[in-house]
């Protein structure tokens, strides 16, 4: 129904649906970008977290794993990998997003994160 008012509308009035919709669509902007395009730098003490707007440190000592996680998006399903911390909320760790299923690449990002962490509940 909103759509059509703003059909309907002069073009003057037009221009404030289309910057409203453009608003309303940046959170979900940066978001993809923070997820898809950061980085993260494993070490032996934890992980390094870089994102477009922030870098985070978490310890191994704060983690209490390293789940995939498989969302709904419209062309399919999404994965991602998530850190749960042992307290607090868990972290989507960046650079690990994907769109495909049973993507190789991702598979072998989930595989190295868990080794570091396995890894460094051993020493």
């Amino acid at each position: 129904m909103a759509w059509a008012v703003g059909l309907s509308a002069s073009a003057a009035e037009r221009w404030w649906w289309v910057g409203g919709v453009a608003v309303l669509s940046l959170p979900m902007i940066f978001s993809m970008i923070n997820q898809g395009y950061g980085a993260t730098l494993l070490t032996t003490e934890g992980m390094e977290l870089h994102t477009l707007f922030r870098c985070r440190s978490v310890s191994w000592g704060e983690v209490a794993g390293i789940e995939k996680r498989c969302l709904p998006a419209r062309s399919g399903t999404r994965s991602e990998v998530r850190v749960v911390r042992v307290r607090g909320r868990a972290l989507t760790v960046p650079g690990t997003l994907t769109a495909r299923m049973y993507d190789p690449e991702f598979e072998a990002k989930l595989a190295v994160i868990r080794q570091y962490r396995a890894h460094a509940a051993d020493s």
